[in-house]
């Protein structure tokens, strides 16, 4: 009769030992290569992942570096003396620095004139362009009628054309009206430019709401004019409050139509600031610099503000 001898710990150990190499058998001899392999994949991955991250910063550091040095350059001249801003080779850090630049401007009466007529021409421009694309917004979205994707075609074709080309029809337009160095003429001309992007920002955040939701309003016994007002506008605010931005931007940059249309009693801020500093023989570059930076923060602030809109605004009607 054969009987088993029990294994000692040392013999177990020894049948675990691969002959002549010292390396586990069996399944530890599976597991070993397996393990290796996860850990360099696991490490190249997260090489990969760093290397993503510094590309990435990267990128963000020298794409601001390039958007921010004009902004930069613009502070420094505003604070700079009129010597050391001629002067060769210049410095990238002005050490002449000078706030009389920016107390000079406290004193034109003309300047600040010039911003009175930029703000009114500005926001009456936003708030008719809004007014305006909404309804016909809403009315390309929601309505089908006769001609319809004619009007589309029609609106979507005036940005076909140069601002300058219909400059000389708008002035003899103003002039045989009487318009000319107005308010109307400026409003008017700005209106005509910021419209058809308005209304095609808005046709499509139209056509992200739901019919059902128009048609249980006209259920309930709400008219055209009370779902548009009490239900469509506050659901599509976030892209009235973008198409208004835009369009008060565009009023407040315009220098061809304030300049042709208006005299200097109605110019606004971009024309006033070349007629201002800018002269013949010399130009006033630190004041010119410092009225430029001035001006720019009501529309800093203003996207500031509205940022979250802007954003919601601009891409609400991207999907469906």
């Amino acid at each position: 009769m054969t009987t088993t001898t029990p294994m000692t710990s040392s013999q177990l150990s020894e049948t675990d030992q691969r002959p002549g190499t010292g390396q586990p058998s069996g399944t530890g001899a599976a597991r070993t290569p397996s393990a290796a392999t996860g850990y360099t994949s696991r490490r190249r991955m997260r090489k990969d992942v760093l290397r993503s991250k510094i590309a990435a910063w990267t990128a963000v550091v020298v794409i601001g570096c390039f958007g921010l040095l004009p902004v930069y350059w613009l502070l420094a001249t505003a604070l700079s003396t009129p010597e050391s801003t001629f002067q060769f080779p210049p410095k990238l850090i002005p050490t002449d620095l000078t706030l009389d630049n920016f107390t000079a401007l406290a004193e034109n009466d003309q300047l600040i004139k010039y911003l009175v007529n930029s703000m009114i021409v500005a926001t009456i421009t936003a708030v008719l362009s809004v007014i305006v694309a909404t309804y016909m917004g809403y009315s390309f979205s929601k309505f089908r009628y006769r001609g319809r994707r004619s009007l589309m075609h029609m609106v979507l074709a005036s940005q076909m054309f140069p601002q300058a080309l219909l400059l000389v029809t708008l002035y003899a337009v103003f002039s045989s009206f009487g318009l000319l160095n107005t308010y109307t003429a400026l409003v008017l001309s700005f209106t005509t430019f910021t419209m058809p992007l308005c209304v095609w920002m808005l046709k499509g955040i139209f056509d992200t709401i739901p019919d059902a939701l128009l048609e249980a309003a006209s259920i309930d016994g709400a008219s055209r004019w009370r779902t548009l007002h009490s239900i469509v506008a506050p659901l599509a605010a976030p892209g009235m409050i973008a198409a208004g931005l835009f369009a008060f931007v565009r009023g407040w940059n315009d220098f061809i139509f304030a300049v042709t249309l208006a005299d200097k009693e109605k110019q606004t801020l971009p024309p006033g600031l070349v007629s201002t500093y800018i002269g013949e023989f010399q130009t006033a570059w630190p004041e010119l610099m410092a009225a430029s930076l001035v001006v720019s923060v009501p529309v800093v602030i203003a996207f500031m503000f509205l940022q979250r809109y802007l954003v919601g605004g601009m891409t609400a009607g991207s999907v469906k």
